[in-house]
């Protein structure tokens, strides 16, 4: 097997890993509430094989483990989530302190080994309390959001380096409340717009929350989409900027732009501007940022398709499919997601050059599901993901060559993790976890990760005087 060349990126790129309420477990320990994600995974046929997050990989038990495993690979950062019913169970009102202690040793934990902590709010676990009381379709939840903020940064903001408000809210938004794959399994129309305006609205409040807490960088983290419509006809091609709105510019419109999405009128076929939106909120919503976090993982083909009746509000949230299993003649991972490094590139200038006062960008997450197992050596032999990891960090290289200033690269995921409805089938991990033993085994590309910053600190270091 030939081992993939370093890729060289900027003196003062950090590299990080990342993780979230997919490792934590201890779902209903030392007072934490029970979220959307606990409610949705013990409903019968919601998760495959009748997966939960109740011990994912115990990492609220574990963390010195797998604290000591970071400290291994040399990462400078590490981005985690804090869930937001173990601070406070009912999403807002009393507290919980045993909440707060754990993220303090987990905080304190992180800064003894060098490694600066970067905090996800929101990576989807709403309390089930505020779902009971209509969840992201009312402004109650955003209001209850930034409360959380605030007890947040009072506890932790002067360790926390980095603040990020909302993980992939397209999720929450449309694979939650219209699709139905995600918690809290709903298929709406109206209910999906308005969700996706409050998460927005909610960033606003919580970055005022955090700013004025002292917070010292402050950004989201998106999961846009680099997308190609599959012909040049003009069915496919209006697919194609209707899932424009839908994936990418009903957040970046307004947070960078200041204005809806201009074509959002076709896209919601009406239902766009609805009484969710009050005078002030764009001017909230569009508030500076120190930086935006971008997930990426594939490109997506786009087709006209029929309209299907079980989304019927939301016709252009189910009118997009890749129209044969891999158009872009690449492998697929076990995801069933495309290869394609180049669209990575593509996304990041694309991205560079519609919004010129973009704030700069670090990857928050990147990475490959692989069919991995420890073999009789005791090792685990993933090359696919080390080819998958070299080319897309030179895809990211290829981007800031073009001018496009990326700051860090976080890879996902360290370990091996509860990937919510899907449940344990997929592996995206550094560190394999075997889920009976919770035994964590680095995988060889844990070790190339590790080579990877060692070489890039060699290299952009100044040699001691």
């Amino acid at each position: 097997m030939s081992i993939p060349a370093f890729p060289e990126l900027p003196a003062h790129f950090r590299f990080a890993a990342t993780a979230a309420y997919q490792i934590e477990g201890a779902h209903d320990e030392d007072g934490r509430g029970p979220s959307v994600w606990d409610t949705y995974n013990h409903t019968p046929g919601r998760a495959v094989g009748g997966a939960t997050g109740d011990t994912a990989c115990d990492h609220y038990h574990r963390y010195p483990e797998d604290i000591a495993l970071l400290r291994d690979l040399g990462v400078d950062d590490y981005r985690f989530s804090i869930s937001w019913p173990r601070l406070l169970p009912r999403g807002s009102g009393p507290v919980n302190p045993k909440g707060l202690d754990f993220y303090d040793r987990l905080i304190d934990e992180l800064l003894a080994a060098d490694i600066a902590p970067a905090v996800t709010l929101y990576h989807w676990d709403l309390p089930q309390a505020l779902e009971d009381r209509g969840g992201w379709r009312v402004r109650e939840s955003a209001e209850a959001f930034a409360e959380y903020a605030a007890v947040a940064a009072e506890r932790y903001g002067d360790r926390v380096e980095r603040w990020i408000t909302l993980n992939e809210p397209f999720c929450p938004a449309f694979v939650g409340y219209a699709e139905g794959r995600h918690a809290p399994g709903a298929r709406e129309g109206r209910g999906a717009l308005a969700t996706a305006h409050h998460l927005l609205v909610g960033h606003g409040l919580a970055v005022r929350e955090l700013r004025a807490a002292g917070a010292r960088e402050v950004g989201i983290t998106l999961n846009l989409d680099r997308l190609h419509a599959v012909s040049d006809s003009p069915e496919d091609l209006a697919a194609l900027r209707r899932a424009e709105v839908l994936h990418n510019e009903v957040w970046t419109e307004p947070l960078f732009t200041g204005r809806y999405p201009e074509h959002e009128a076709e896209t919601w076929e009406g239902l766009a501007d609805g009484p969710w939106r009050r005078p002030g909120d764009l001017e909230l919503i569009g508030a500076p940022l120190d930086f935006v976090g971008i997930n990426f993982y594939r490109p997506i083909t786009v087709a006209a398709a029929p309209r299907r009746e079980d989304v019927p509000a939301l016709r252009t949230a189910v009118d997009i499919g890749v129209t044969e299993p891999n158009p872009y003649g690449t492998r697929l991972t076990t995801m069933g997601w495309p290869v394609v490094p180049s669209a990575f590139t593509e996304l990041l200038c694309d991205l560079h050059s519609r919004y010129p006062q973009l704030p700069p960008l670090w990857i928050t997450e990147n990475g490959s599901a692989e069919a991995d197992s420890v073999t009789p050596d005791g090792r685990v032999h993933d090359a696919e993901r080390i080819d998958y990891l070299a080319d897309h960090l030179a895809a990211v290289a290829d981007a800031v060559a073009a001018g496009v200033d990326v700051r860090g690269y976080y890879g996902w995921s360290l370990l091996d993790n509860f990937e919510w409805a899907r449940g344990y089938e997929q592996r995206f991990g550094l560190v394999h976890v075997d889920y009976d033993t919770l035994t964590r085994t680095p995988k060889d590309s844990y070790h190339w990760y590790r080579g990877l910053i060692t070489a890039h600190r060699a290299r952009t270091e100044e040699p001691a005087r």
